[in-house]
């Protein structure tokens, strides 16, 4: 593992980061960022890592500019873990009238995002792939996410951070029909869905 003792990590997102959060005594929620800690935490206790946990349901990365200031800059974290971009493409498939995240306004509001992680100190970044909509590959939601995708794969190589591929993941899996669920509703994870992401981020951080 690249961190070192004491290190701040900050994982900000959607639901799916979120997980019921607030109603968690150690404010971690349930789902792949609870799974990361206990993991971290149980196989390298000398570490202290230090898991924050700034996920807010319904979140779309213009949502994440408001408050990127107070819930990542403020925590002068040494790593910054970033899952966005479900809900920016959802909304235009449940909310098709309302303000809509198309693929430019994403790239230009999440690479301004990024900009200012960078002022922080020895800080490094983490972005994570959008994972699925409707549990198909083929599904108008996945068809619509793939640029976002290339997005996210894009600003990782640019940013030098570590990509963690959870679309692909997730898409690898579904291919196999195992006949297992990955989400409670095509969108959010259940207990599988979030061990797929959590494994698929270890696996990321580890190779770096």
């Amino acid at each position: 593992m690249p961190f070192k003792k004491k290190d701040r990590i900050v994982f900000i997102g959607d639901s799916i980061t979120d997980k019921g959060r607030k109603k968690d005594p150690l404010k971690l929620g349930s789902g792949y960022v609870r799974m990361i800690h206990d993991y971290l935490t149980a196989v390298y206790p000398q570490l202290s890592l230090k898991i924050i946990n700034e996920g807010v349901s319904g979140n779309r990365v213009i949502d994440l500019e408001k408050r990127w200031t107070l819930d990542v800059i403020d925590h002068q974290p040494q790593w910054v873990s970033v899952s966005i971009g479900i809900n920016d493409v959802w909304r235009q498939l449940d909310s098709p009238m309302g303000e809509q995240v198309y693929p430019d306004k994403f790239e230009e509001i999440y690479r301004n995002l990024l900009d200012q992680t960078k002022q922080i100190p020895d800080c490094r970044l983490i972005l994570m792939q959008p994972t699925v909509i409707k549990e198909y590959p083929d599904a108008t939601g996945n068809r619509l996410l793939k640029p976002y995708v290339d997005i996210v794969n894009r600003l990782a190589e640019q940013y030098d951070a570590i990509l963690v591929p959870t679309h692909l993941a997730f898409i690898d899996f579904l291919k196999l029909e195992t006949g297992q669920d990955l989400t409670t509703d095509g969108v959010h994870m259940n207990s599988l869905g979030d061990t797929l992401m959590a494994t698929t981020w270890l696996k990321a951080v580890e190779g770096r």
